[in-house]
C-alpha cells in the first residue's frame, strides 16, 4: 500500500506526512552573487559568492533546499557536476538522513570525504534534513528536540584597514551588534595592532572583539605576534598558522594568554577529534559545510559537550543557527550572510541575536527570480 500523504495548499512550503520520503532527483543550480561588501583576507579576496543550490524533489512532494559556498568560482562547475551525478545514483531512494549519510560516506570510502566530496555529501544532508522538517512542518530545531530562540551573532568583517575597521565598528554597534570579527595578518604587525585599537577607539568595549589570521602565520610568528596582542583584551584569536596543524595550534596556545579558535576547516568529525586531542583550540568552530552537514554538526555538538568546549559556526548563518539552537554549548553565530540575495526569508537580526521563526526548515528557500539573475 502507498503511504498517505498529505499536501497542503501553499506552494513555497508543500510539506507532506509519509513513513519515508524517497528521492525524485536532485535539482542543481551554479550562480554567483555579488557581494555587498568584497571580503579581502590575508590569503587573498572573495569579490562574489560561487553557489552551488541543492534542491531535493521527492516523489512525496515534499522540496528540501540548501546551498554550498564554492570559494573560488573555478570549483563551482565541478561541485555542480558531482552533485548531478549523485542526485542519478540517489533516485528511488530513502532519503533518511541517517542512511543516506552512511551511504554516501560508503560511497566516497576510497577517495575519502574531504574536498567537494565533502561539501557534496554534507550539502545533500543538509537538504534532506530541511525536506524532513519540512514534512513534519516543523522548524529544524523543533525536529532535533529544540525550540527557536535568539543566538548571539557576531558581525565578520574583513581585511580592510585600521580607519575602515573603525568606520565598520561603529555601524556594527549602529545595527544591534555586541560582537565584532575583523581580519588581521597584514605584512607588519603594526599594522595589526592598528586595526584592532581603531575599533577600539571608535566603540570601546561596548563590542567583544576577535580577530581572524586566516592560516597566513608560521607557528614562530604567530607566537611573536599573538604575545604583542595579548593585551588587546580579544576574544579569541581565529586560524593563526595552517589549519590543519593541530600540534602547531596547540604550542601557540600553550605559549600565549588570548584564546585560540578553530575549527572552519575540520573535514568531517574525525578532524574535531585529531583537534581536540591536541588542545588545539580553547574553542570549536565547525563549519556545516565541511563537518558533515546537519548529521555531522549533531555529531560534533555532542564532542563539544563531552569536551566543555563552547562551539559556534562559521558562515550558513540560517542552519546555523536552527543547529545552534539544539547545541549544548552554543557561544556565538557569525554572521556573514553571503546567500542573502536570493532567498526568500533571510536570517533575521535583532538586538545583536539571529531570531529563528516557526516556519518550516532549516530556513534556506530560493527567491526564483533572484535566482534567475544569478544563474552562472
Amino acid at each position: 500500500m502507498p503511504d498517505t500523504v498529505t499536501v497542503r495548499s501553499s506552494p513555497a512550503a508543500q510539506p507532506a506526512t509519509s513513513a519515508s520520503l524517497i528521492l525524485e532527483c536532485l535539482r542543481i543550480r551554479a550562480i554567483r552573487v555579488p557581494l555587498a561588501r568584497p571580503m579581502h583576507t590575508s590569503s587573498g579576496s572573495i569579490l562574489d559568492a560561487p553557489l552551488a543550490l541543492i534542491e531535493v524533489v521527492t516523489r512525496q512532494g515534499v522540496r528540501g533546499f540548501a546551498y554550498l559556498f564554492a570559494y573560488q568560482p573555478a570549483a563551482l562547475k565541478p561541485l555542480c557536476t558531482l552533485l548531478d551525478n549523485l542526485g542519478a545514483a540517489l533516485a528511488g531512494e530513502s532519503i533518511a538522513p541517517f542512511g543516506l549519510e552512511a551511504r554516501l560516506q560508503q560511497r566516497f570510502r576510497l577517495l575519502g570525504p574531504q574536498g567537494l566530496t565533502g561539501m557534496a555529501i554534507s550539502g545533500i544532508d543538509m537538504a534532506a534534513w530541511d525536506a524532513f522538517a519540512r514534512s513534519r512542518d516543523l522548524p529544524l530545531c523543533r525536529l532535533l528536540g529544540g525550540e527557536p530562540r535568539p543566538i548571539r551573532a557576531y558581525n565578520s568583517l574583513g581585511l580592510d584597514g585600521a580607519k575602515a575597521a573603525g568606520r565598520q565598528a561603529v555601524e556594527s554597534a549602529e545595527q544591534g551588534f555586541r560582537a565584532l570579527k575583523i581580519k588581521i595578518g597584514y605584512p607588519d604587525l603594526h599594522d595589526d595592532v592598528a586595526a584592532i585599537r581603531a575599533v577600539r577607539s571608535a566603540v570601546g568595549d561596548a563590542l567583544a572583539l576577535m580577530v581572524d589570521y586566516n592560516q597566513s602565520l608560521d607557528v614562530a610568528e604567530a607566537i611573536r605576534r599573538i604575545r604583542v596582542l595579548d593585551d588587546e583584551g580579544l576574544a579569541w584569536i581565529e586560524e593563526p598558522t595552517r589549519a590543519d596543524d593541530y600540534a602547531g595550534h596547540a604550542r601557540i596556545r600553550a605559549a600565549v594568554r588570548t584564546p585560540i579558535q578553530i575549527g572552519e576547516n575540520w573535514w568531517g568529525v574525525p578532524d574535531m577529534v585529531k583537534s581536540l586531542a591536541a588542545g588545539a583550540s580553547a574553542f570549536a568552530m565547525p563549519d556545516v559545510m565541511k563537518i558533515g552537514g546537519v548529521t555531522g554538526w549533531m555529531r560534533a555538538a555532542a564532542l563539544a559537550q563531552a569536551a566543555g568546549v563552547p562551539m559556534s559556526s562559521h558562515i550558513f548563518v540560517e542552519v546555523s543557527s536552527q543547529l545552534l539552537a539544539v547545541t549544548p554549548t552554543c557561544h556565538y553565530v557569525e554572521f556573514l550572510d553571503k546567500a542573502r540575495p536570493i532567498l526568500t526569508t533571510p536570517a533575521q537580526l535583532v538586538d545583536g541575536n539571529i531570531v529563528l521563526s516557526e516556519a518550516p526548515g532549516s530556513g534556506v528557500e530560493f527567491d526564483e527570480q533572484a535566482v534567475t539573475r544569478y544563474l552562472a
